[in-house]
C-alpha cells in the first residue's frame, strides 16, 4: 500500500503555536505523530513524505526514521535541512515526483501548483506546505498532517474525502 503525508515538523515547537496543534509540548506532539503514523503504515508499505519532515533541532533524523514504519520517500520541503535530506533511512529523496497509482497520474511536490503536468488529462497534485489553509482546487490535495488528522492517508482516503466534501457542499 502507498501512503502520503507532509509537514510533520518533528522537533519544531513553532507548529504548536502557528498551527495550533493540540499539544502542550513537542515530546507529546512527536510521540502522537509517530503513533498515528505507525497505526496506519505497515513495514512493507511505501510512504511519501511531501516535505518539512523535522527541525534541525529535532535530534538525529536516522534515529527518528528508524521509529517509523514503511519505506520512506522524501519530497524535499522548504524546512528540510541537509541533516534530513542526507540522512540514511530514506528510500529516495527528491524535490518532485510523478508516478501512477490506482489508475491515477500523481504529481508530488511540497508546494501546491496552480497548474501541473497532465492537469487537463485528470492528473492529481498532492502537496503539503499550506497546513490545511489553502482553498481546495479540483484534483489537488493537501496531504499534510494539519489537513489529514495528524496521520498519513492513502490515495483512496483522499479521493473519498473529496467526494464526501463535494456531496455535502452540493446538498446545501
Amino acid at each position: 500500500m502507498i501512503f502520503f503525508t507532509a509537514d510533520t515538523h518533528f522537533g519544531d515547537p513553532r507548529v504548536l503555536r502557528i498551527d495550533r496543534r493540540p499539544f502542550s509540548h513537542m515530546a507529546a506532539h512527536d510521540a502522537a505523530v509517530i503513533d498515528n503514523w505507525n497505526a496506519v503504515v505497515r513495514q512493507d508499505d511505501d510512504i511519501w513524505h511531501l516535505g518539512d519532515f523535522m527541525s534541525v533541532k529535532g535530534g538525529d533524523c536516522a534515529t527518528l526514521l528508524g521509529k517509523l514504519n514503511g519505506r520512506k520517500h522524501l519530497i524535499v520541503g522548504n524546512n528540510d535541512p541537509e541533516t534530513t535530506t542526507a540522512s540514511k533511512g530514506w528510500a529516495s529523496v527528491q524535490h518532485y515526483a510523478e508516478f501512477r497509482e490506482g489508475g491515477h497520474h500523481l504529481i508530488l511536490c511540497h508546494y501546491a501548483f496552480r497548474t501541473w503536468n497532465q492537469m487537463g488529462k485528470g492528473s492529481i497534485n498532492l502537496h503539503g506546505h499550506s497546513h490545511g489553509r489553502l482553498k481546495p482546487a479540483p484534483r489537488q490535495f493537501d496531504v499534510g498532517v494539519d489537513a489529514q488528522g495528524l496521520k498519513p492517508v492513502s490515495l483512496a482516503e483522499i479521493l473519498n474525502s473529496k467526494t464526501k466534501t463535494k456531496v455535502s457542499a452540493d446538498a446545501m
